[in-house]
């Protein structure tokens, strides 16, 4: 038999599904706003990568025995001619970097595995740089790289 007191529990019950439907669609909605922010912040430090890796290629292909060349790096003329294509071959190497992160942020985030490839591999040529060349290398190049690959994951 079904008697009033079944009536409100039932109609209780209902009242407090929905409010925790819509709870649980806030939550949601929230937390895809927060993804959102994450992704366009890793995003935007991608293409700095990106960029940056673009202009150490510049440096290093086309600037490195110039005057800017030489104040950049602290080479004197000698020493920059002498290695002038050993800094093209870098150069090229720091190309390939940036083009791979531009190919990864031009697929979205469906790019989200080929941006941590060459993430990883900026900041493994940024430690390796640190640890035999200058240990500026590791906070211009293979921290920037860490935090952009930790946002990559979390996006």
């Amino acid at each position: 038999m079904y008697s009033a007191v079944d009536h409100d529990n039932k109609q209780s019950n209902l009242k407090l599904s929905a409010r925790r439907y819509h709870l649980d669609q806030e939550v949601r909605y929230r937390l895809s706003e927060g993804d959102k922010k994450v992704t366009v912040i890793a995003n935007v430090l991608v293409g700095f990568i990106a960029v940056l890796h673009g202009y150490f290629l510049i440096l290093e292909m086309f600037l490195w025995d110039k005057p800017v060349g030489l104040k950049t790096f602290g080479h004197s003329l000698e020493s920059a001619s002498a290695s002038r294509v050993l800094a093209m071959n870098q150069g090229l190497y720091n190309g390939f970097l940036s083009a791979g992160l531009v190919w990864g942020l031009a697929l979205g985030t469906s790019g989200n595995t080929i941006k941590v490839f060459f993430l990883a591999c900026v900041m493994i040529a940024g430690i390796f740089g640190a640890l035999t060349v200058s240990r500026k290398i590791l906070f211009v190049q293979a921290l920037p790289a860490c935090i952009a690959l930790v946002l990559v994951l979390f996006s």
